[in-house]
């Protein structure tokens, strides 16, 4: 990646259109899945997004994966997609806008309190 993507942000559009060709072969329950996980993660990028680059070609793969051997979407990801998506980027170590603003709030509390 070269300066001038990074700054643009091409080459994750790129990593994205690559993303959803792969989708589209997917099967219709696959898809549907995969809107919310995609959908749900993105709470947890950092500013670029990049962040979360790895961890959607994992589930992209994991979903791949599952569909060619006829398991059930279901099966693979469970009923909830969102906590699928929280223990996910908490293994990852990503973290939420909210517990970013958390943490600097404590920061600063912390500095004028003098500690």
């Amino acid at each position: 990646m070269n300066f001038w993507e990074k700054v643009t942000g091409s080459d994750m559009t790129k990593e994205m259109k690559s993303f959803e060709l792969r989708v589209k072969k997917l099967p219709a329950d696959y898809q549907v899945a995969w809107e919310k996980v995609n959908t749900n993660l993105w709470a947890y990028s950092d500013f670029t997004g990049r962040n979360l680059m790895p961890i959607l070609d994992g589930v992209l793969g994991l979903l791949e994966e599952t569909a060619a051997d006829g398991q059930s979407v279901q099966e693979v990801l469970g009923d909830d997609i969102k906590g699928f998506c929280l223990a996910l980027v908490g293994e990852e170590g990503a973290k939420s806008y909210r517990d970013k603003w958390r943490e600097q709030l404590n920061n600063n509390i912390a500095k004028k309190l003098g500690k």
